[in-house]
């Protein structure tokens, strides 16, 4: 028996913002995973339930390599959610996916343990093992616009909730972006684009070809399959007119 769908209404996909903690590891991989677990050691906890990119620009590594980095990182209870500074053919299968587009927020100072460390010459115990605050995130100054001089290749993402992204290039099948405010694309659009991502009603979404996978405004959302055959291929602006996307070719 078929099932008829009779709810209508749009499910919305909408973006969040959560600080993570960039590692930036070193050759040989094995000292550093030393210092790592020196700090684990003395910092119990610090990594548990925590967001982690692993950051591996300019390392002259292999696939095998950064799989073995992985699984070492995995057995100590490291959760890696993406990769920075990848060439793509390092990603794998299973691997975290690429990202691009991480702003700083400012450095990160664990906690030490207090009873791993000895109390102060002079001090008494109490008042040498009063902890610290564990993280202390200076805010960066506010950037309303990001601009992409890159092709953003298959399997990266993207994302920036403080405002616009502008990327100079093409935007490849199973790439995303996601914008607090508009997208501009002076290429062609291939992947996702969601904008408004944090309930910018008024966010629009431009790009000088249209062949997206999926397009977004304020969470609502359209597939290729709803979209209007005579924008395939062109210049288009998006944008959200009360709960339905609309369309228009730019000249």
């Amino acid at each position: 028996m078929t099932k008829t769908l009779t709810d209508t209404r749009p499910i919305r996909l909408k973006g969040r913002s959560f600080l993570a903690i960039v590692l930036s590891p070193e050759l040989p991989f094995h000292n550093w995973l030393e210092r790592l677990d020196d700090l684990a050691a003395r910092s119990t906890g610090f990594f548990l339930g925590r967001p982690i990119v692993l950051d591996v620009e300019g390392l002259d590594i292999t696939q095998a390599d950064l799989k073995d980095l992985l699984g070492e990182l995995g057995e100590r209870g490291v959760r890696v959610m993406g990769i920075e500074g990848a060439r793509g053919s390092l990603i794998g299968a299973n691997m975290p996916p690429l990202m691009k587009g991480g702003r700083p927020a400012g450095d990160i100072e664990p906690e030490s343990d207090p009873v791993a460390e000895p109390a102060a010459k002079g001090k008494p115990a109490e008042q040498a093992a009063k902890p610290e605050p564990a993280i202390e995130v200076h805010s960066p100054r506010v950037t309303s616009s990001i601009v992409i001089t890159e092709p953003v290749r298959s399997g990266q993402s993207i994302i920036f909730p403080e405002g616009d992204v502008t990327i100079l290039g093409s935007v490849a099948s199973g790439a995303e972006i996601v914008a607090g405010g508009s997208i501009h694309v002076y290429g062609t659009l291939r992947g996702r684009a969601l904008a408004g991502s944090i309930g910018n009603a008024s966010a629009r979404i431009f790009c000088r070809k249209l062949e997206a996978e999926l397009l977004a405004i304020d969470g609502l959302y359209k597939m290729p399959d709803d979209m209007d055959p005579k924008h395939r291929g062109q210049a288009v602006t998006v944008w959200l007119e009360g709960d339905t996307i609309k369309a228009e070719t730019l000249a």
